[in-house]
């Protein structure tokens, strides 16, 4: 081991002291501003670009000593290590956390105050040097980014959080080289980026001490340490370690191969693709239970939400792509993130557009390309459009003044917008142009920092068409094109067939795009690509056609807009052969029923209400049952569910017996599971809670008995103590935590609901984000609204902490559940007076708020008429 002493501090010059006048002058600099430049909160721009300019060869040595107990401080020290181009201004190294936690600080050598100010610790330039300098501290380490749990934690950085751990210069384009020691518990485990160089016990203690890591920027380094198990397995050539806290044997046997060769396969692909060998020394990878994404994406130590990884028999397709897509997507970021990063957070969607677009086609080859093109559009589609029909809908790209504020820049427009957007532009370029564009892209800026101008100047070279026009409406504004077409017939054959555009909202502008259209007639159909670069267009390839029965419009699922329906096509929807055909078909009428035409609500519910015995595509089944749901708790009336409920629940049962597929059965017996109403709907789903015996041919996991207890506690009438039986079935200790934290919200004990949201005021309480999630949609169910609609306004008055203190990273995931299923005058005049009350409120926030409360103000148009 490392003797670390010398690193962190040096033994070299005199003591520096302070005169009273510079006192004075540190003072003052805490509250105004450092020489030229200014001291404020976060990372901004200004400071960005400067630290950016004069910044090189970072290397931070951080050696952190763990207690095993929770409650015990992290005690740590740091050697940052950089090279200085002028030191003509004070140097901010941030640090977002209290002042008192730092305890000494040395720059080249010599012991110094600690002048700390707006979260920074401030570097007079007086005690810097041109060419290398070294800033030693001793300090406790903050823990907000640390997600301490009982006996594991686990680093999460991203976007702008490693500052509140260690000091850093916390920006995405200053990439830096890491020397982590780690100093655990003797039983535990630990991973980081790099690889372990030596570990040594001492007294019950365990010292972990890895190997320099690669060049990273800071959101990217991370390590995970604690009570985990660990396995070891090949990806590709790599030998891979793997952590996890899984117990369930039938799940760790039924996953634990596919994990590593879904890895394999995915790095396996991009290397080909790119022509870049894996570009890193180490690869591994956690589980961690209720982690709060999907995935992310550090480079040796990938990070993915346990339940996403480890799946059992009983896994749907949705479940098994979701897992596939998931992998590939960490993955692909390897080379899309990490090698070659974004040079500033308003970049961000270009590593999450890289990774969702290249995860999917590097699944491509294992289907055919109709199943492909299904899965493209059941994945993005709906979920693109759920933001982008808003009045709170944001471009791709967004600007960002300071980094703070990063995580408001996240959602589904740069997961599932910017994808379609990509797959619109390597149409237009062509595969091969587009391949060769961004291999040029990855070569030129690998290691390093580049921006979408960089890369789209790059693409431009091998497109024919102007991609700097196309650019405009696709990645710098917001919305979507709604389409309309007509046709001019002679006789009985098409003499001119017209399709034109207008935006949703917002100024005129055209949104050039190819997608298909096909014709239906009796026994036969017949597909036209159409070229829609203006806007309005004849498409001449059906002139002299027989006018069709009717006209499906995006056909192929590629296309992007509101698309017209056809009301011919109602009672023939199942007599489409093609799965895609009927996925693109469900997509636009859900569409058009939010946009108040062609179809009402109520009579779309009935029409796939009659496709669910009949639809065999496991991903539209899934899709349209999603559509039920959506429709029965938000779009139609109390009075209409009353009236609809008892044979909406005879037909969801019927066709669950009439499919085939346990899978299909098991999709509809969830959907079952979330609109039912009646005693008899009750009784029956209490018996297969009670002896955990599942109608015939379902096949239910542990997971899915706890869902239908929540499911049941929802009702009033039922059976007592069902929650507290649930609990005591699960024998896995972190499901355990997470079922008795969701319980009080679920609970049919209206003080004890008080207390859990009261609860949520305390930032503590809030620290498992995917955990808070789910136990609001329990709090604020259709069926406990009445109850809960006190809590809105409160909920609204949190957001702006929540998204300052970080514990909630996606503002959606704490306003969705909350707004996403009102429907009544009361909770929308709570949302508008929010909005009039704080008239120069955040915009980012602002427009997440619009996102969430959408359903709830097109609910009350669809309604009421208002």
């Amino acid at each position: 081991m490392v003797n670390l002493s010398h690193m962190f501090f040096g033994n070299t010059g005199p003591k520096h002291t302070f005169s009273a006048s510079c006192l004075f002058l540190v003072l003052f600099i805490q509250v105004t501003v450092v020489g030229a430049q200014e001291v404020e909160k976060g990372v901004s721009r200004k400071l960005a670009l400067y630290r950016k300019s004069v910044l090189s060869k970072v290397n931070y040595a951080l050696e952190l000593d763990i207690p095993k107990e929770k409650a015990k401080e992290i005690m740590a020290r740091e050697t940052v290590t950089f090279d200085l181009a002028e030191n003509k201004q004070p140097l901010q190294l941030d640090f977002k956390e209290d002042k008192a936690k730092l305890l000494k600080l040395h720059v080249n050598g010599r012991a110094m105050p600690v002048v700390h100010s707006n979260e920074h610790i401030v570097v007079d330039a007086e005690h810097l040097k041109q060419g290398t300098n070294r800033i030693g501290l001793e300090f406790q380490a903050g823990e907000s980014a640390l997600n301490r749990n009982a006996d594991y934690l686990y680093a999460l950085f991203v976007p702008d959080r490693a500052r509140t751990v260690f000091p850093c210069f916390d920006q995405p384009d200053i990439k830096a080289t890491y020397d982590l020691t780690l100093k655990v518990a003797a039983d535990w485990k630990a991973m980081a980026n790099a690889p372990v160089k030596a570990v040594t016990e001492l007294g019950g203690r365990k010292t972990y001490q890895f190997e320099t890591s690669d060049t990273l920027s800071t959101y990217l380094f991370s390590f995970v340490a604690g009570n985990f198990k660990e396995t070891n397995g090949m990806v590709s050539s790599m030998k891979t370690d793997f952590l996890y806290r899984e117990t369930d044997s039938a799940k760790i046997k039924y996953s634990m191969n596919d994990i590593f060769k879904i890895h394999t396969d995915a790095l396996k692909y991009f290397e080909q693709w790119t022509t870049i060998p894996y570009p890193f020394k180490k690869f591994g990878f956690a589980a961690i239970p209720d982690f709060q994404f999907g995935g992310m994406e550090h480079v040796g130590v990938v990070h993915y939400k346990a339940s996403s990884l480890f799946l059992d028999g009983t896994a749907t397709k949705d479940q098994l792509n979701s897992r596939n897509n998931l992998i590939a997507h960490e993955t692909a970021h390897m080379w899309f993130g990490d090698l070659v990063t974004m040079d500033w957070f308003s970049d961000v969607w270009m590593k999450e557009v890289f990774a969702n677009f290249m995860a999917d086609k590097s699944t491509a080859g294992n289907t055919g390309k109709d199943a492909f093109d299904l899965k493209f559009l059941v994945d993005h589609v709906p979920a693109a459009y759920g933001v982008d029909r808003t009045q709170g809908a944001n471009p791709i790209r967004q600007d960002l003044d300071n980094l703070k504020d990063a995580g408001t820049l996240y959602g589904n427009i740069i997961y599932h917008k910017a994808p379609i957007m990509m797959q619109q532009l390597e149409r237009l370029m062509g595969k091969d142009k587009f391949q060769q564009g961004v291999r040029e892209y990855l070569k030129k800026f690998a290691n390093s920092n580049a921006s979408w101008p960089d890369l789209i100047s790059i693409l431009d070279k091998y497109a024919d068409a102007d991609l700097q026009q196309w650019n405009k409406v696709w990645v710098n504004e917001s919305g979507r094109p709604v389409i309309d077409y007509h046709i001019e017939k002679k006789g009985d054959k098409i003499e001119k067939f017209m399709v034109k555009q207008r935006p949703e909202y917002g100024q005129d502008r055209i949104w050039p795009q190819l997608f298909e259209l096909t014709l239906y007639y009796a026994g036969r159909s017949k597909e036209v690509t159409v070229n829609l670069n203006a806007g309005e267009v004849e498409v001449k390839a059906l002139q002299g056609m027989a006018v069709p029965d009717f006209v499906l419009f995006n056909s192929s699922g590629q296309g992007y807009g509101v698309w017209p329906v056809d009301r011919a096509m109602f009672n023939r929807l199942q007599g489409m052969d093609k799965a895609l055909h009927r996925a693109s078909a469900y997509v636009s009428l859900y569409e058009n029923m939010l946009n108040g035409r062609s179809v009402k609500p109520l009579e779309l519910l009935d029409l796939l209400a009659g496709c669910i015995s009949k639809e065999k595509e496991e991903l539209n089944l899934k899709l349209i049952t999603g559509y039920i749901g959506t429709i029965y708790w938000e779009f139609i009336s109390g009075q209409e569910r009353t009236g609809i409920y008892k044979l909406l629940e005879e037909k969801i049962w019927k066709a669950m017996l009439a499919q085939q597929q346990p899978n299909h059965r098991k999709l509809l017996f969830k959907t079952y599971q979330d609109v039912f109403l009646s005693k008899q709907a009750m009784d029956k789903l209490y018996a297969v809670w009670k002896k955990q015996e599942a109608p015939q041919n379902v096949k239910l996991s542990e997971d899915d008995y706890t869902s239908l207890a929540f499911a049941l506690a929802l009702r009033e009438g039922h059976e007592p103590g069902i929650l507290k039986a649930q609990l005591g079935r699960i024998s896995n200790a972190d499901r355990k935590t997470r079922f008795e934290f969701i319980m009080p919200a679920v609970s049919s004990d209206l003080a004890e609901r008080d207390a859990f949201f009261a609860r949520l005021e305390q930032r503590s309480n809030r620290s498992k984000e995917a955990n808070v999630s789910t136990a609001l949609y329990y709090l604020h169910h259709p069926l406990r609204q009445q109850t809960s609609l006190k809590y809105l306004q409160k909920s609204l008055d949190l957001l702006e902490e929540i998204q300052a203190t970080g514990d909630i990273f996606f503002p959606q995931n704490w306003l969705q559940p909350i707004l996403g299923y009102y429907q009544d005058k009361q909770a929308a005049e709570i949302v508008n007076g929010f909005l009039t009350a704080h008239p120069d409120y955040n915009s980012k926030l602002k427009a997440k708020l619009l996102q969430a409360a959408d359903n709830l103000f097109r609910a009350r148009k669809l309604l009421n008429g208002l």
